[in-house]
């Protein structure tokens, strides 16, 4: 057995493909990604659940309904962007949350990522090395790959699509659940007024 140190054309073919291993907007537009219905409520959902700092990074799964089902929120580590290190912590995190779909035929539920960073909403490669990862993982866990969103201090952003918002931002509180999760209050019984209605009935 030999050691030594890779030839130089093996270095730059790892770092060429290191380098690919991010998408473009053109690229993950043409994906097919299935569009948000209601994108703000997601985003406020995700906010105000995981409230997220900048370099913090929030995966979600959604149920045919766009209902959340499970989530789960993580900084990301001072390294170089690389999608396949973005896909394996994505993988790690989805396989806490939930279990995979893999026995399916066609993939129902779908993973959406929310990112805070700092800077604009303009696309970076940070960002494609994210959205690398995010289909990578879907595809290895039977998800369907859903939208990438960006959190910024401008406000946020679903990427490829063209939508967003001004708030919730980077550095806003989080808002109240949407009205529609909460569950729906319980009836009220007992005391006088039931206690007249109840003879009221009976009497008839």
């Amino acid at each position: 057995m030999t050691f030594g140190f890779a030839p130089a054309s093996a270095a730059a073919s790892t770092s060429a493909a290191s380098a690919n291993r991010l998408l473009e907007p053109a690229e993950w537009a043409a994906a097919g990604i299935p569009l948000l219905r209601n994108p703000r409520e997601v985003v406020s959902g995700l906010h105000a659940r995981h409230h997220p700092q900048p370099a913090t990074a929030v995966i979600a799964v959604l149920d045919p309904d766009e209902r959340l089902r499970a989530s789960a929120s993580f900084v990301r580590r001072t390294a170089p962007a690389d999608g396949w290190m973005f896909r394996n912590v994505l993988l790690a995190q989805l396989r806490r949350i939930i279990p995979h779909d893999l026995r399916r035929r066609t993939p129902v539920r779908t993973a959406v990522l929310l990112y805070c960073r700092e800077g604009d909403a303009r696309w970076t490669e940070e960002d494609g090395a994210w959205m690398w990862g995010l289909r990578d993982a879907c595809t290895l866990h039977g998800l369907r790959c859903g939208a990438y969103i960006t959190l910024t201090r401008d406000g946020w952003q679903v990427l490829g699509e063209g939508r967003g918002g001004r708030r919730p931002h980077s550095a806003s509180a989080p808002e109240p659940f949407a009205t529609s999760e909460a569950p729906p209050p319980l009836p009220r019984t007992g005391g006088a007024a039931s206690e007249v209605l109840r003879r009221a009935a009976a009497a008839r």
